[in-house]
């Protein structure tokens, strides 16, 4: 941040809120990378890469070592992935970010994601020529990576080529397992990566992976007729890092009206009990998740507040395990409330949205399963939505395991479980967050006027 005060003082950049918002995101990232040790690099045994043995003698007599399942290390912070259109001044914030990463980062590299990918596929081509074609040479090459840089930073990420579509996800992981933090720049949203590309549903857990993994954000600022430039990240964050506050309070005060609203507790009469509003600006309202689903409310109380408020920050939601599960359920109704009313929803949680609800152990058999998807998977799936398969695209899961979970008893509230987070990826979308703003693109005030008219029928209806 101060190296951005600085180009702004002495001339070389304009100074532009937009542009500043998506630099405290860089701090935050700096700052994590200060303390921040990652573990050695350990190569995978050669001879866990080699194909197995065809003949049962062959896997008696040389049994094959046992690969080890690639896990991410808890402590290791989230990178950024920076989208926009040429002009927005991606390069510029990367090449600032590169220059200024802490004294204790003592390997990192910068390079085009397009030469990056050249290089890899040379060391694959190298690891097979030594091992043979059926060689398994991703593991190892990424290891070599590794070694070489604890900070990497992709300029230009994109995927156009089906041999890059193949490897990306076991790579990208496989860097990220061994502590290596990534920073990304891009002309697109992840999900528009490898559009109509060549088998791209096996290019989705990559996008899962960049969107679970990486904070995405927005560098382009769309014009608005309000002050307050729009956030650059989506409406939800993990994990309950030091950017999770700021994450809150930015949106809080884009769906507020700090200027003519100050911020301020409120208090609303339901059924003859108060309910309290700890942080209230124009038509937001912002909760602690203990604050609103930690106390006795329920269907009535949420109805209520969504006639009142149009949008919600709620912080500090955390894993609800089998003995939360009235906490779960008590969410779940209030999601619910949020998306039959239309209303905006800000998130900060403790883990990504598909591992609310789910223990450490059934996330991952769930991991473990997303390699075993395929004729069946088909079949159970027939019979979801668009919406709901999408999800489940997104999220690397299937709906045998999103239903199975422990927490919830009966089919129905199972039902409502998978229901909640299809409504929970609907509500995150860009079309959703900007519905009824008045941005220039969409039709200015008059657009804000014709989205008011909608929720004013849908209060009369709810009456």
């Amino acid at each position: 941040m101060s190296e951005y005060e600085a180009r702004v003082h002495s001339g070389s950049i304009r100074d532009d809120e937009h542009q500043r918002g998506i630099v405290q995101s860089l701090q935050h990232l700096h700052d994590e990378l200060k303390d921040y040790r990652r573990p050695e690099v350990t190569h995978p045994d050669i001879d866990s890469l080699r194909p197995a043995q065809a003949s049962f003698l062959g896997r008696l007599f040389n049994p094959r070592p046992t690969k080890s399942r690639l896990r991410i290390p808890e402590n290791l912070p989230k990178g950024l992935y920076l989208f926009g259109d040429v002009g927005s001044g991606k390069t510029m914030l990367m090449d600032m970010f590169f220059d200024t990463l802490p004294n204790n980062v003592e390997s990192k590299t910068r390079i085009h994601f397009h030469n990056f990918m050249q290089d890899v596929h040379k060391r694959l081509h190298a690891m097979k020529m030594a091992h043979g074609n059926d060689f398994d040479a991703v593991p190892f090459v990424a290891a070599d990576i590794a070694e070489q840089s604890s900070v990497l930073c992709f300029d230009e990420f994109q995927c156009t080529d089906v041999a890059d579509a193949m490897i990306l996800r076991r790579l990208l992981k496989a860097l990220m397992s061994h502590g290596v933090v990534l920073v990304t720049t891009s002309n697109r949203h992840p999900d528009d990566l490898y559009k109509n590309g060549i088998q791209r549903e096996s290019f989705i857990p990559c996008i899962t992976l960049l969107k679970t993994r990486l904070h995405v954000i927005n560098l382009d600022s769309p014009t608005d007729y309000r002050k307050i430039p729009r956030p650059p990240s989506g409406v939800y964050h993990f994990p309950l890092d030091k950017a999770a506050a700021s994450h809150a309070e930015k949106w809080f005060r884009f769906l507020g009206d700090p200027e003519h609203d100050p911020p301020h507790t409120a208090t609303h009469q339901i059924w003859g009990r108060n309910i309290e509003v700890p942080r209230a600006s124009g038509t937001a309202a912002m909760f602690a998740f203990d604050e609103l689903i930690g106390r006795p409310t329920g269907a009535a109380d949420y109805l209520e507040l969504m006639r009142i408020y149009e949008s919600f920050i709620i912080s500090g939601v955390p894993r609800m395990s089998f003995k939360a599960r009235d906490l779960a359920r008590r969410f779940i109704t209030f999601i619910d409330a949020v998306y039959e009313s239309r209303a905006k929803l800000v998130l900060t949680t403790e883990v990504p949205l598909a591992q609310l609800f789910m223990s450490d152990e059934e996330t991952h058999e769930v991991v473990d399963q997303q390699h075993e998807k395929g004729a069946a998977d088909a079949e159970e799936h027939g019979d979801v939505d668009d919406v709901m398969r999408s999800l489940m695209d997104d999220l690397g899961m299937n709906m045998k395991a999103m239903k199975r979970t422990n927490i919830f008893s009966g089919e129905e509230e199972r039902f409502a479980f998978a229901r909640a987070l299809s409504r929970l990826s609907e509500m995150g979308s860009q079309d959703w967050v900007e519905r009824g703003m008045g941005l220039e693109k969409d039709g200015g005030k008059a657009e804000k006027e014709s989205w008011q008219r909608v929720r004013s029928r849908w209060r009369e209806d709810s009456m």
